[in-house]
């Protein structure tokens, strides 16, 4: 199977779909074709950031290794896989590994679509140049108009030789080799103080916001006294943990879980949660709009959604936690929403979950309260 057979058989499955959505990019192409005058068959693959398998799979296909061991932060990314490795006939040439020696020990060349923050770019860096041998080499890609000069100086700080390559089809690969030996601990986790609120947050490098308060938050925190005490809780997209940790510190009784596809926002939330010592109250669960949660199980669901796919404008996700909502909540459980004002969820908060008011607005974001029927 030639790569082109791979990447037009990849699904986005159980992610969002649609027409100006893909499961693989030039980026992709560039990093294989890259890697091809670099292995053989002995060569020792690690992949991360792998969306939908494009990376993974054509490895398998195009440069004639026998199995790739893969770090994915998204779960949906990890189910995609999963489903798509199965339909190419390639279930059980790969491992999915976290970020950290069992993935990165004795790998030889580590193929790295480039992440959108420098945070998590330097986690990544730091823990290849600590875990992998002195003669690994990482190609590391993205599309250029994302791409950015601290991204350069980030892998500079943990390889001796960084070597921009020519860029193709608006696509650019680094190649970085000769990994430093690191100084110290990890630059990540990182626990502080979040004064405002009372509370310590921990933040993994590709946690959304670190560890300081991201403005949605902040305003739906503000209504957090008008939000029902009830005993099921869901914090839906929990970020670094700061929603549950908060209501479950003003309502003792809760139990409370925080979930999320990120496994770094996974991370992260443990480690808040354990910082508050709020472990035995507040459970944090990695997986994609609540899909291993049972209907009608939850009484209270808060939400700041995101309303980015990737690095583009898309209200796709959104909706999936709209709908996941509306399976999970019992009848007349409450669903509170934050979002930016301009993108006009309200309808489809009534038509998905039921009745939906407007509790609050500021020149930003809308907070609403949606009642399931």
């Amino acid at each position: 199977m030639d790569l082109e057979q791979v990447f037009g058989r990849l699904s986005r499955l159980p992610d969002v779909e649609a027409e100006n959505l893909h499961a693989f990019d030039a980026t992709d192409r560039l990093l294989l074709d890259t890697a091809a005058d670099l292995v053989s068959p002995e060569t020792s693959i690690t992949v991360i950031g792998d969306r939908y398998g494009a990376l993974t799979l054509g490895a398998l296909a195009g440069l004639g290794v026998g199995h790739v061991r893969v770090h994915q932060d998204l779960y949906s990314g990890q189910v995609a896989l999963g489903r798509n490795a199965a339909a190419l006939g390639f279930g059980g040439r790969y491992s999915s590994l976290p970020l950290g020696p069992e993935l990165l020990d004795g790998a030889d060349l580590l193929l790295l679509q480039l992440p959108k923050s420098l945070a998590e770019l330097e986690e990544i860096a730091d823990a290849v140049a600590r875990f992998s041998p002195r003669g690994a080499v990482l190609l590391a890609g993205g599309r250029v108009k994302h791409m950015t000069l601290g991204m350069n100086a980030v892998l500079e700080k943990r390889f001796s030789e960084v070597q921009p390559q020519l860029a193709r089809q608006k696509s650019r690969v680094l190649k970085a080799s000769r990994p430093k030996s690191p100084e110290g601990p990890p630059p990540y986790p990182v626990v502080e103080r979040l004064a405002e609120l009372g509370i310590d947050v921990c933040a993994h490098g590709a946690a959304f916001s670190g560890t300081s308060l991201d403005i949605g938050t902040r305003f739906l925190l503000t209504f957090l006294d008008r939000m029902p005490a009830v005993r099921e809780v869901v914090d839906l997209g929990c970020g670094t943990g700061i929603l549950a940790t908060m209501y479950a510190r003003r309502h003792r009784e809760a139990h409370v879980r925080a979930t999320d596809q990120s496994a770094a926002a996974v991370a992260s939330a443990r480690g808040t949660v354990a910082a508050n010592s709020l472990t035995g109250q507040v459970s944090v669960i990695h997986d994609d709009a609540m899909s291993t949660f049972e209907t009608a199980s939850a009484d209270l669901i808060l939400l700041n959604p995101p309303f980015h796919i990737g690095a583009g404008v898309h209200a796709g996700a959104a909706l999936k936690m709209f709908e996941a909502a509306a399976r999970v909540l019992a009848s007349g459980g409450e669903l509170w929403t934050v979002y930016n004002s301009h993108l006009q969820y309200r309808a489809a908060l009534e038509r998905l979950i039921g009745s939906t008011t407007e509790v609050g607005r500021n020149p930003k974001f809308t907070v609403t309260r949606s009642v399931k029927v």
